[in-house]
């Protein structure tokens, strides 16, 4: 992995090391191994760094303020990009929003943005906010049909309308941005056909990784050109940092990104940092079992009489299953729901569930559901008795039970 504009700790190197996926969220990030070293490395709690007088004498790897940057962040940006299969360390983020603020902020002025139709709502406002300030053309598309998304970064005709691309044909794409699975409706995108395409035009290309994790699916490897995570769901795990991270191997990518947070100030505190890489190394087993979990949920939710429908990559009906097997190492650990009875059934079901936790937010030990719309900015397609579902750790038979009486009493209006 290439050094940082900044001081290198010497981790432990596992670059060059066949490890597994399982092991490396173990190995990486640590301390190198000399005697007397810490087994974990420690937090640095200081805002600024004894300097040279004249700015650059020691060289650009000198560390120089905590805005800047610390090496408290190190074992964490390489820990997440050795997963990413990234030759330079990730730029953490002091939350997911500010990490897709500041890959958005890659479409240049007048630029054309191709995002999903269906996508984290705040990242789909960071967007119009962007187009509203910068001039940018926001076409969207649905990332499910491969076709329109190619259209829509060709500028060729037919990409526009509901169902295809919103927005004028014309002007190829400059930025492509996509969820897989997406937020909250798990559409699968095609990232490498969709990268081919999108190179063909001179697009960069950008994969949100948050509900896959580089466990299951390494964007890097099918073409595209940047990673983004909210550190704050699987990474860490444990519902207590908010977070967020970027990772590519693009040096004018990276330098850009880093100097977008340098100035926009979205940075990571120390202890934070420090609790991700901890949450980190339990990502393989809290990812196994949770998804052992989701797909037992999903199996049992379609036979439930009042389910209308689930949504899970894994389920054979899934409409980008194939897609999803070829694509992925496992279909991840959320899926969706809808309750007969409409939107009322659904927020009843959220108001009876005892282990489940009714709450936003995703990826942590503990399970959660939630009704989307109601979020104000949640696309108006999402339908209104849609439950997003992360499914935990916890004993599945504990967590049937209380889904299986809140489904029942749900109908019970």
């Amino acid at each position: 992995m290439e050094s940082r504009d900044a001081t290198r700790v010497p981790w432990l190197d596992v670059s060059n090391s066949p490890l597994s996926p399982a092991t490396t969220v173990v190995a990486a990030g640590r301390p190198a191994r000399t005697p007397g070293a810490p087994v974990n490395p420690p937090v640095v709690l200081s805002s600024t760094y004894v300097g040279a007088e004249r700015p650059g004498a020691a060289g650009p790897e000198h560390l120089v303020y905590a805005r800047i940057d610390t090496e408290t962040w190190h074992p964490l940006e390489e820990a997440i990009a050795e997963l990413e299969g990234a030759d330079r360390p990730g730029l953490l983020f002091g939350s997911g929003q500010a990490a897709i603020s500041a890959v958005l902020d890659l479409t240049p002025p007048g630029g054309v943005l191709v995002v999903p139709r269906h996508a984290y709502h705040e990242a789909l406002v960071a967007a119009r906010q962007l187009a509203e300030r910068c001039g940018v053309e926001i076409r969207r598309v649905d990332i499910a049909d491969t076709a329109a998304v190619v259209a829509a970064i060709r500028g060729s005709d037919g990409a526009d309308g509901t169902d295809g691309a919103d927005g004028d044909a014309g002007r190829p794409a400059d930025l492509v941005w996509l969820e897989t699975p997406t937020n909250p409706m798990l559409e699968v995108a095609d990232v490498a056909a969709v990268s081919s395409a999108a190179h063909a035009v001179g697009a960069v290309v950008v994969v949100d990784n948050t509900f896959a994790t580089p466990l299951l699916q390494r964007p890097l490897e099918l073409g595209a050109d940047v990673v983004v995570h909210s550190v704050t769901k699987y990474l860490a795990g444990h519902s207590d940092v908010v977070l967020g991270a970027v990772v590519t191997g693009d040096a004018d990518l990276w330098a850009r990104v880093r100097q977008r947070r340098v100035t926009g100030g979205g940075i990571a505190g120390p202890f934070e940092a420090w609790l991700a890489l901890r949450g980190l190394r339990t990502l393989a087993l809290r990812m196994e079992r949770a998804q052992q979990n989701a797909a037992e949920l999903a199996g049992r939710l379609r036979e439930h009489p009042a389910v209308l429908a689930v949504s899970y990559p894994g389920l054979p009906d899934h409409p980008q299953h194939d897609l999803a097997a070829r694509q992925m190492d496992g279909f991840g650990a959320i899926l969706t729901l809808r309750v007969r009875g409409g939107a009322e059934a659904a927020r009843r079901l959220t108001e009876e569930v005892r282990l489940w936790l009714p709450a936003t937010s995703l990826g942590g030990v503990e399970s959660m559901l939630e009704r989307r719309r109601r979020w104000p900015n949640e696309a108006p397609s999402v339908p209104e008795d849609l439950l997003r579902v992360s499914v935990g750790i916890e004993d599945v038979r504990d967590l049937w039970a209380d889904l299986d009486q809140a489904l029942v009493a749900s109908q019970a209006g």
